[in-house]
């Protein structure tokens, strides 16, 4: 079995395990005691602060360690818009963050902020000058993640960090994915990972607030972790993530270069391999062990579990794949295919005879899905026939992704260049997929409008 997941959790490294076996006959005590055990523990934890610190770029007493990446997020926007209350209420967000961060928007905005999102290119990545429109008089914090999850795409952090700190507003960033390839350029203020990320155990994330910054801990406090993370401290858990973080960075910079390689491989080759998809994400600035693409007139929960089967753990975006029927926030926000995604994420020491097999199952499989589905085989030019309407109108009414798509395929050879199809649909993945199809079929989409039942979805053949 071939596991190419590792955005989502890396496995375990070597080091890591070694680290928490050791520690826990080490230190199990509670390093808040004075006697023999406690300061044993207390010097394990200390030394986990120091090297993860240094690995971050921050001060020792600027870090600590919480219960998980999303509890640091929660935390850090918490407690920094709490700091900054008298600064005012406003946060700014870009739209392709991690849910974690959306989440705490949403809650900050229930409660009576204000949330900016900062739209993103078709590669995800934002502009500086759009965190610079977003600022006003009252912004009390901005978030920004290091590097996509989904798609990989590098965020440019540090010239949004420049543009905040001019501002005077300080800004958290998300380094989870990121953290274990190298630190966060850029004058960040507050920085939140995640172990599990890296190749350290679950259930270890890391919350670096720096010296000047205003915050305030929200939530019943004690006297662990600067008040900032309440709780007795998985001392095991913590000194497996800080070694197994320093292993992975002192592998990095050679393992970068041949996950690029491979990824880059995929990218390439997959178009080719495949009709129809659409490789999503920055081809450039992007994380070395990560490519993502979709493919049009496949269902992406279908083409996991026959991947899965071929003996291949990979992930995706699709709405067919989540347990809301709607498609990933980041997809949607980049304007993209969201049908038939596949994220690829390769964790340190895949061998390329794993990728290669990879690229030889996957268009079997691909073409399977389609063929079960009923896609069109040819997506060829169509010609004009004698007697054709000028338009058509197909009801997908109830059915889910990709079949809107695939019924507009099947008909658009049957009007006049010129001519037009409405698409009636109620699957919320239908508004981003059936644009997207136009982008890549050379077609032109007109719009949408609201219908007795579902959307109609405009589509005007151009070829």
């Amino acid at each position: 079995m071939s596991y190419f997941d590792a955005a989502s959790a890396a496995p375990l490294h070597a080091v890591a395990r070694q680290a928490l076996t050791a520690s826990l006959d080490e230190g199990w005590a509670d390093p808040a005691r004075l006697y023999r055990e406690g300061r044993r523990a207390r010097m394990l934890l200390d030394a986990a602060r120091e090297a993860t610190a240094e690995a971050v770029g921050c001060r020792a007493d600027e870090l600590v360690f919480t219960s998980s990446g999303t509890s640091a997020v929660h935390s850090g926007i918490a407690g920094a818009l709490a700091g900054r209350r008298r600064a005012g209420h406003h946060l700014i967000v870009s739209a392709v963050e991690h849910s974690s961060v959306l989440h705490a928007a949403e809650v900050h905005q229930t409660g009576g902020g204000a949330v900016t999102e900062v739209a993103v290119g078709r590669t995800g990545a934002v502009s500086p000058s759009g965190y610079a429109e977003a600022l006003r008089p009252d912004t009390a914090l901005a978030c920004l993640q290091s590097a996509n999850h989904e798609v990989g795409t590098v965020q440019p952090v540090a010239e949004v960090a420049a543009v905040c700190r001019a501002a005077g507003v300080p800004l958290l960033v998300d380094a989870a994915q990121s953290l274990g390839w190298g630190p966060v350029e850029g004058d960040w203020s507050l920085l939140a990972a995640s172990a599990h990320k890296w190749g350290g155990p679950p259930g270890v994330g890391l919350l670096a607030v720096r010296k000047g910054v205003r915050f305030a801990p929200q939530g019943p406090r004690d006297e662990r972790e600067s008040g900032r993370a309440a709780g007795f401290e998985n001392l095991p858990a913590i000194v497996a993530a800080a070694a197994s973080l320093r292993a992975v960075r002192a592998e990095a910079a050679e393992e970068a270069v041949r996950l690029r390689e491979l990824t880059e491989r995929i990218r390439a080759r997959v178009p080719g391999l495949v009709p129809d998809v659409e490789v999503v994400g920055d081809p450039e600035r992007r994380l070395p062990g990560i490519v993502t693409f979709s493919c049009l007139y496949v269902d992406g929960e279908t083409l996991l579990h026959e991947l899965d089967r071929a003996g291949f753990s990979v992930s995706s975006g699709s709405s067919c794949t989540s347990s809301t029927l709607t498609p990933s926030h980041v997809l949607k926000a980049m304007g993209v295919l969201s049908e038939g995604n596949i994220r690829v994420s390769l964790p340190p020491g895949t061998r390329e005879e794993d990728v290669e097999r990879f690229l030889a199952v996957l268009p079997e499989v691909v073409a399977g899905v389609r063929e079960k589905l009923g896609a069109p085989v040819s997506t060829g030019e169509a010609v004009n026939r004698p007697g054709e309407e000028a338009a058509l109108v197909v009801d997908a009414l109830g059915r889910r992704c990709p079949i809107p798509v695939i019924e507009l395929a099947k008909v658009i050879g049957d009007v006049p260049v010129g001519g037009t199809v409405r698409v009636l649909a109620d699957d919320e993945a239908a508004r981003l997929d059936i644009p997207a199809w136009c982008e890549m079929r050379g077609q032109q989409y007109l719009g949408e409008e609201p219908a007795t039942e579902g959307t109609a979805y405009t589509v005007r053949r151009l070829n």
